[in-house]
């Protein structure tokens, strides 16, 4: 409403009203400014959701690295207690026999069990830590659809501000026919009198016929852009329902994969175990390919070698029977 009697007051202040279309087309630039840099700071907000979210998903991942290590010590202290039951039967056992043995190793024991209760208590912290930050990330986020939210009814303000704009340069259009029709009136009653004033009137007025039709042009024009505004909108909420539906899809997504790198895993550890099985497999097939072709190495030496004794008792032979 402020904007509205300002311009209003604006519009009064000029005098003609070519001065007062420049001011509204001006003005319509103005909100075109403020609307494109809207779109850009829409664009950059999205962005950084992108990277929140991959902040995100990275800070999950450490967090569950976090947890993994925090049941790989929890088993290490249960091993570590059943550890302790048996030292603590044995040294009941051998109690006279070994008792500075035995506080040797308590001692140790206790060394060790502050060291895994110092280790649990930095894994507590980084994992507070981690807590706190995907917090801090779900604020972001809220502050975020806030801002959108803001955002929209921002927009919608400004397109009830064009309306009336728009209904303020045909009230300004109506005016100044009326003042066209004045003028005429006015020029055709002191024809008579002024002969050159009159021509010089008749050229204003074609001017200002002229200048109207651009003028009503140019409204076509902005009518047409203001609907072009309105479907770029509605699309950007299109887009941000279907981007929401998006993040949804991607979460489902990634338990999945979750999932199936558990699986994968699995079966990763399986083939290793079995390629090294078959590596072992290959390594005595080849001492066994070694020793085969060793063998065959000697029988060929000792077919060459029968051979020649064959040759040479066929020569005797055949002297023989000479």
């Amino acid at each position: 409403g402020k904007e509205i009697t300002l311009l209003m007051q604006t519009l009064n202040t000029l005098s003609t009203s070519e001065e007062k279309l420049a001011a509204l087309c001006k003005k319509y630039a103005e909100l075109l400014e403020e609307h494109r840099n809207s779109q850009k700071q829409m664009k950059i907000l999205q962005k950084k959701q992108s990277q929140l979210v991959q902040e995100k998903d990275h800070l999950q991942s450490e967090h569950s690295k976090a947890i993994l290590a925090r049941s790989k010590l929890e088993s290490l202290c249960r091993e570590l207690q059943r550890h302790n039951r048996t030292l603590k039967e044995e040294g009941v056992q051998r109690a006279r026999e070994e008792e500075e043995k035995r506080k040797e190793v308590t001692s140790h024991f206790q060394v060790t069990l502050n060291d895994i209760q110092l280790q649990m208590e930095q894994h507590n912290e980084r994992n507070s830590k981690l807590r706190q930050e995907n917090m801090e990330l779900a604020e972001r986020l809220k502050k975020l659809i806030e801002q959108y939210e803001l955002r929209e009814e921002h927009i919608d303000k400004v397109f009830k501000h064009k309306e009336l704009q728009q209904q303020l340069v045909d009230a300004k259009l109506q005016q100044a026919q009326e003042m066209l029709k004045e003028a005429e009136e006015r020029h055709q009653r002191e024809k008579d009198f002024l002969l050159k004033e009159a021509v010089e009137s008749q050229r204003m007025c074609e001017l200002m016929k002229q200048q109207e039709t651009h003028l009503k042009q140019q409204l076509a024009l902005y009518t047409e852009k203001f609907e072009e505004f309105q479907n770029t909108l509605s699309k950007s909420s299109e887009v941000f329902t279907t981007f929401k539906q998006e993040m949804e899809k991607m979460t489902k997504k990634i338990k999945k994969l979750e999932k199936e790198t558990t699986m994968y895993r699995s079966r990763w550890e399986s083939s290793n175990k079995a390629l090294l099985e078959m590596a072992e497999e290959k390594t005595l097939r080849d001492k066994e390919l070694e020793g085969l072709q060793l063998k065959i190495q000697r029988l060929e030496k000792l077919c060459r070698a029968l051979q020649t004794e064959r040759n040479d008792l066929n020569k005797k032979v055949q002297d023989l029977c000479a």
